[in-house]
């Protein structure tokens, strides 16, 4: 239970994040989508650090709670990132939440405990992955983010192809915290030998450059299109990534069989209740309101 407490309050702390990282984004110009020049800019705004304060809490959150838990069980919940987002904005921007945001957030948060019950996933390697299979898994993961920041590239940021832009390097962000978040389960074994093992093993090191590039990408998909666009892939890419390297890297087991179908039925509508939200007239405002 303690994983699943922190688990949601790092899903707040991500919603805080998103919010204020939208705010200091609408004032940067969309020429600088996808450069440095985009942190350089970002760096004058005090409410930048802000949301860099509330997302690096919310990533001590998180593995805390994968140190007590599975990527299966902990990173799904972070989908709530969205309802937490809206409540937010709302209170922030000054527009009330109405009967399409409750009832979405309500069959959102109704699907998942679906699905994390019928998943009911159980301990795998505890943290410990062979080379192989990190080689493996960071190329692909990688490769996945590459393909999609390429694609990113070739839209324009006006019009239609600002908010394409948007959604592409939305799914590249929530990709790359799924990487982050499995090598965030891989440092907790690494932990339980001391601190000085810690800092000396490269999946550390990883862990933090992981991170760096998805908030990178975070801030360009923000500039690009705002939240309306880049949440619906930031939301679910990540618990799908990460919930992957938890059963094929760390061999973390999830019922299978019967369960399979009420599991993609679950997951479908958690993956619609989540597109409803992010249609959400708030996010717009919060892209549009000082």
């Amino acid at each position: 239970m303690l994983s699943y407490l922190l688990a949601v309050l790092a899903a707040f702390g991500n919603a805080t994040s998103s919010v204020l990282q939208r705010k200091a984004n609408r004032d940067v110009p969309r020429s600088q989508n996808l450069s440095w020049r985009l942190i350089w800019s970002l760096v004058h705004q005090p409410v930048w650090f802000g949301g860099i304060l509330a997302i690096c809490i919310g990533f001590l959150l998180q593995a805390t709670a994968l140190g007590f838990g599975q990527l299966a069980t902990v990173e799904p919940i972070l989908v709530l990132e969205l309802p937490l987002t809206l409540i937010l904005a709302s209170r922030i921007f000054g527009q009330g939440m109405h009967w399409r945001e409750w009832g979405s957030a309500a069959v959102m948060t109704a699907s998942l405990g679906a699905l994390l019950f019928l998943l009911a996933p159980s301990a795998g390697r505890n943290g410990h992955v062979h080379w192989y299979g990190w080689v493996f898994g960071i190329t692909v993961n990688l490769a996945l983010v590459g393909v999609l920041v390429v694609l990113g590239r070739r839209k324009s940021t006006r019009g239609s192809g600002g908010a394409y832009r948007s959604a592409l390097l939305g799914i590249a962000a929530g990709s790359t915290f799924g990487l982050t978040a499995a090598l965030m389960k891989g440092t907790t074994k690494i932990l339980s030998d001391g601190i000085v093992t810690l800092f000396t093993s490269w999946e550390i090191y990883g862990m933090v450059a992981a991170g760096l590039l998805g908030m990178f990408l975070v801030q360009s998909a923000l500039n690009a299109g705002g939240l309306i666009a880049a949440q619906p892939g930031l939301t679910l890419a990540d618990p799908v990534i990460s919930v992957l390297w938890g059963v094929f890297a760390f061999h973390e087991e999830v019922r299978g069989g019967w369960y399979i179908l009420p599991e993609v039925a679950a997951a479908a509508i958690l993956g619609a209740a989540v597109l409803t939200l992010a249609r959400s007239p708030l996010l717009a405002d919060a892209a549009e309101e000082t």
